[in-house]
């Protein structure tokens, strides 16, 4: 599919409407109506291929396999988050590529070791930079976020203007039994690190075992990290 020529500026109004219409679908409707309300090349889907990924991955694959998934490689992923991005991209036909950091950029994040002293500006080199580069040319955005995982994300609706682009959160009203019991029915695979007691993976650096995002950047305030807010 051809490149959108021209961003669409969605309205206040609209964005209303929108939140009015999907409110009551079922997420795979969801998923379904974006693609009658937004050409494939308006709409961007990532995906971070932590604890439970397989499930918003699952039902894109089911609607639309042609669907461009980038992944965000900070350089600093577990073996274990990689080995599971191949084997959900292969049990599910995914279209997925990866974006990352300038080169001299993220070399300067590993020599600082910046992850320890400012997680801020680590995740700003790392993950929200390279992704603002691609960001810029769609004007919906995808995100799997869940409303109970965080303070923040329970104050969110379904369509939300963040900045430039327009975010999409299909998932966020499932709760978490909804979630387990898809994950259980559908026998989809977890990250292999969800056994070991991690509820919440990101950067090997920055994720320690813990309950929902409790591991994540752990002794420090810090609960997201930067690409949602």
């Amino acid at each position: 599919m051809s490149e959108i020529a021209e961003k669409r500026v969605i309205s206040r109004q609209e964005i209303k409407e929108l939140n009015q219409k999907y409110k009551s679908l079922s997420v795979v409707d969801r998923i379904k109506t974006l693609y009658e309300d937004f050409e494939q090349a308006e709409v961007m889907v990532t995906s971070s291929f932590a604890a439970t990924s397989a499930f918003l991955l699952k039902l894109f694959s089911e609607v639309n396999t042609d669907q461009i998934i980038y992944f965000i490689d900070t350089g600093y992923h577990f073996d274990e988050t990689l080995n599971y991005k191949k084997q959900l991209i292969d049990t599910y036909n995914l279209n997925v590529k990866s974006v990352s950091a300038l080169k001299h950029e993220h070399e300067f994040t590993t020599k600082d070791k910046t992850w320890s002293k400012n997680p801020d500006f680590c995740c700003s080199i790392n993950k929200v930079k390279p992704l603002e580069i691609i960001k810029n040319k769609y004007t919906v955005w995808v995100s799997g976020l869940m409303e109970w995982q965080s303070d923040h994300r329970n104050t969110l609706d379904i369509f939300e203007q963040r900045g430039e682009i327009l975010k999409f959160y299909p998932l966020l009203d499932v709760s978490r039994e909804e979630r387990d019991d898809f994950i259980k029915k559908h026998n989809l695979p977890f990250h292999p690190l969800v056994s070991k007691g991690y509820h919440s993976i990101g950067c090997k650096h920055c994720t320690v075992p813990g309950k929902d995002r409790s591991g994540r950047w752990n002794n420090n305030p810090k609960t997201e990290c930067g690409l949602h807010l």
